[in-house]
């Protein structure tokens, strides 16, 4: 009888899987602007200028200040590359005061390391921003992997980006599974490549039960897509092959009832 494979790798999102990357750029975002409704424009105007990192047309330090230039100048106001380079700047030094884990970030990491098995972080983000969060938040230490979409040359969900990384890591992406808070970035995209697909989906957006349709596939094809939940809608079916949590403490639960073999039992 065929039974799940021993399990060898974890893959984590980093940005509102590990970080509360979200609340933290959003109150950033307004102390500078002097607003709180221009989110959402931010978080287009950064997919558009990722998705050229990924490309290869911009690198990381040009993308930042192009990125707040076009950002500066669709507010209406007058700004040159210096002057959106000084508000990046201002922004990043907001940002490093303010960083946090969510609650069952380091549980779950203690858990994981426990068990033995090999831990990456996986994101679509910038290389040196991402290492010195993980850095800033004491979580470089549990981390075998660091893959970064642009020093790698692709991105999630790209099926070759997760493939990767389980060569790196030395395992058959089939003992491998990646928990992201990215339904089609981070799941679906790791269950096409043939790893366990985990969406921690933090706000509760979906409660539908899986398996019933496998419509949220559809990606905006960015390298980055949208946020937790901004690719379903509230209550749609999840797609087939994906598992949702809530939270980072179901994660052991799912891994012990999933897998053969993981290096020690779920918490009680």
């Amino acid at each position: 009888m065929w039974a799940p494979p021993e399990l060898r790798a974890v893959c984590l999102d980093i940005d509102d899987t590990l970080i509360d990357f979200t609340a933290t750029g959003k109150r950033t975002l307004a102390a500078l602007i002097g607003r709180s409704d221009m989110w959402a424009t931010w978080e287009r105007v950064t997919d558009e200028h990722v998705a050229r990192v990924v490309e290869g047309r911009l690198d990381y330090a040009e993308m930042h200040t192009r990125r707040s230039h076009a950002f500066l100048t669709g507010l209406g106001l007058s700004v040159d590359l210096d002057d959106a380079a000084e508000f990046e700047s201002r922004r990043k030094a907001l940002l490093n005061r303010s960083w946090r884990l969510f609650d069952d970030v380091l549980p779950c990491l203690e858990w994981l390391t426990a068990a033995g098995v090999q831990l990456a972080a996986v994101t679509n983000a910038s290389g040196a921003h991402q290492r010195d969060k993980l850095a800033a938040l004491g979580l470089t230490p549990f981390f075998d992997h660091v893959a970064i979409a642009g020093e790698i040359g692709m991105a999630k969900p790209d099926p070759a980006m997760f493939e990767s990384v389980c060569l790196q890591l030395g395992c058959d992406p089939r003992e491998a599974v990646h928990v992201g808070d990215k339904l089609t970035t981070d799941a679906v995209g790791a269950r096409d490549a043939g790893l366990g697909g985990v969406w921690l989906d933090r706000g509760g957006v979906c409660a539908a039960e899986a398996g019933e349709t496998d419509d949220a596939r559809e990606s905006d094809g960015s390298a980055e897509t949208a946020a937790t939940g901004e690719d379903v809608e509230p209550g749609e079916a999840v797609p087939d092959g994906v598992h949702v949590l809530t939270t980072l403490a179901e994660l052991p639960e799912l891994l012990v009832s999933e897998f053969v073999r993981v290096g020690v039992p779920a918490p009680r």
